[in-house]
């Protein structure tokens, strides 16, 4: 016997994120021609890093704007629970891609401190150049978070990652600009691109962590299933509890299987139904995560050494 929970899951939430995506993936690719021909301009490093992350910003939007695309479409029977994981797929390149920039800029800063460039870069262009870019990327940031970015699923939080860490490169080359046009400190240029590879990487490698963990089908965050089995045996004619399971399918949707012995008078007198009703409402109520997608398998005493698995 089994029981779950069938809700409708935000379709209108969903196709507002998918808007605010395209708003912000137009915006961050306007950023990005801005700043490529202000580095040009300019001869900024600093400046052409911040094109770069703006440009992955770009792709990485174009991707979780096709992710959240494909979470519109309902679940089929080959695909039960449609695409949902689609996102995490989505911001797991997107961290990755993003961690690739902030090594390469990494080293290219590092090569210009070592030897600086014979060429001096404008700092006027780089104030006017970075200082657009900033303004597209403030925009940005305030059409996520009006939309519930930051607690929302994992594709929107990417997405919002990708335009503060853009911003914050801007105020970086603003900075180093500025501290050109009064002292004429060239290497300025190369510390601001250094500070923006800080600002992509552990910023980065955490949302690796959550999206692989997501993939890896670990235990969600807060949900301590020791704790769970004991809340579960605690209630009324529940005898044990095996094959317990926990994962998410993406963010803010975890899902939980178990098997569960009860006593078997409730298979005769109609405790069964209540039990499980119990059962259910336990997972849902008193943990840190609440889990309303769950699925038990009711069993009688001698029905577990005919399981075929190890028990866990």
């Amino acid at each position: 016997m089994s029981g779950g929970h069938d809700h409708a899951h935000g379709h209108h939430g969903a196709e507002g994120n998918r808007r605010r995506l395209a708003v912000v993936l137009a915006l961050t690719a306007s950023v990005l021609v801005v700043q490529v021909v202000g580095a040009l301009l300019s001869g900024s490093l600093a400046l052409l890093a911040d094109a770069a992350h703006a440009g992955t910003d770009a792709a990485g939007l174009f991707i979780a704007l096709v992710a959240a695309t494909l979470a519109l479409r309902p679940p089929t029977a080959q695909r039960t629970w449609g695409y949902r994981r689609a996102e995490v797929l989505g911001a797991t390149l997107q961290a990755a891609v993003l961690l690739a920039v902030g090594v390469l800029v990494t080293v290219e800063a590092v090569g210009r401190l070592l030897e600086p460039a014979t060429a001096e870069v404008a700092a006027t262009p780089v104030l006017v150049f970075g200082g657009i870019g900033l303004a597209a990327n403030a925009l940005g940031i305030w059409v996520l978070i009006r939309g519930g970015a930051r607690d929302g699923n994992v594709n929107m939080r990417a997405a919002l990652l990708e335009v503060m860490n853009d911003a914050l490169g801007s105020v970086m080359v603003l900075v180093a600009a500025v501290v050109i046009a009064v002292t004429g400190w060239q290497q300025a240029d190369a510390v601001a691109s250094l500070l923006i590879a800080a600002l992509i990487v552990p910023r980065t490698l955490k949302l690796l962590r959550e999206t692989v963990a997501v993939l890896l089908e670990s235990t969600p965050p807060g949900l301590d299933l020791d704790d769970v089995r004991r809340h579960l045996l605690a209630l009324p004619h529940v005898l044990e509890v095996h094959d317990l399971h926990a994962s998410q399918i993406t963010s803010g949707l975890p899902v939980l299987t178990a098997h569960v012995v009860v006593e078997d008078r409730c298979f005769f007198d109609g405790h069964a139904p209540q039990v499980l009703d119990q059962l259910q409402a336990c997972l849902a109520e008193h943990f840190p995560v609440s889990v309303e997608h769950s699925t038990f398998q009711l069993e009688m005493v001698a029905h577990t050494g005919h399981e075929l698995a190890a028990h866990s």
